[in-house]
């Protein structure tokens, strides 16, 4: 562990394991624990923020208007027509899974159009961790104390990253948003499938592997083409590393190693792939004309 100021953090998913073999902890209450400690607050203090946390989300979910539009028009109605879509049709991928994609086109959007949301771990990636937590949810009627420990597990997986690489598309391209995002939403649902803690680092560093070397090229600089359903790539592929990890499926490169691998692919790409808005999609004819017509 390294210090913050006079608290300690996560530095390595290898840590976070040994604490709970020699403590006998779960993962997430390792995390918890952290958590109560960085900030100085008893547990249930610590939790019910954790909690709130939660009910935004859920309230997000609720609060998404299919007939808004981002100020540039390019966003808005997509998570409607999904939500429709799986309702009146039978998705490819089933119904469950339209619901995911539908919840994190919905929460992308929300962001694009100046809604409430919680950040986890960038407002870009907002979608990701409510997109597979939600219809899980409500398919399985869990307790929402289950869902606060899937939370915090997500919140470990997180501050790994974070403090090994980074989780900002600026410093390390989309890998750093949307891939983080992935690994702390297939973590959580390994927490709530009863995996152990080996399962949870292996599902997450499966996710992070499966969207390295992803770019941050926002069209026009904006929050929202690409990003919004990129937002829906990070939530079917958490699922995916999820199941794989729960099936005792491993990822050959030990999780920290993924998460190093990470941090040297996106300090070896190039500028105009980091959140400039410059290359990639961006720099398409079509990416070019909506930086025109935004006047950005």
């Amino acid at each position: 562990m390294h210090r913050r100021g006079d608290k300690m953090a996560f530095q390595s998913f290898q840590e976070i394991l040994k604490l709970c073999e020699k403590e006998n902890w779960e993962f997430w209450e390792a995390v918890a624990r952290d958590d109560q400690n960085e900030r100085g607050v008893p547990p249930d203090e610590a939790f019910e923020k954790m909690r709130r946390m939660w009910r935004v989300m859920v309230e997000s979910s609720e609060n998404y208007d299919s007939e808004r539009r981002s100020n540039s028009g390019l966003v808005g109605g997509d998570g409607g027509r999904m939500f429709r879509y799986a309702q009146d049709r039978e998705p490819l991928s089933g119904y469950f899974m339209g619901e995911v994609i539908a919840q994190a086109l919905c929460m992308g959007e929300s962001n694009a159009c100046m809604r409430r949301i919680v950040a986890a771990p960038t407002a870009g990636a907002c979608g990701v961790l409510p997109a597979v937590l939600i219809p899980l949810w409500k398919k399985e009627e869990l307790p929402e104390e289950e869902i606060v420990r899937a939370l915090y597990t997500a919140a470990g997986i997180g501050q790994v990253i974070a403090a090994r690489a980074y989780i900002a598309g600026a410093s390390g391209g989309c890998q750093a948003e949307i891939g983080t995002a992935s690994a702390m939403a297939a973590g959580a649902l390994v927490q709530l499938r009863g995996g152990d803690g080996v399962q949870i680092t292996h599902a997450a560093a499966m996710a992070l592997k499966n969207l390295l070397g992803l770019v941050c090229d926002p069209v026009a600089g904006l929050v929202e083409v690409p990003c919004v359903k990129r937002n829906v790539a990070g939530a079917v592929n958490a699922l995916a590393a999820a199941d794989m990890s729960l099936a005792g499926i491993v990822s050959q490169i030990p999780p920290d190693q993924v998460v190093d691998a990470m941090k040297e692919v996106g300090d070896a790409m190039d500028s105009s792939l980091k959140e400039t808005g410059k290359g990639g999609l961006a720099a398409t004819p079509r990416g070019k004309s909506v930086k025109i017509s935004c006047r950005i």
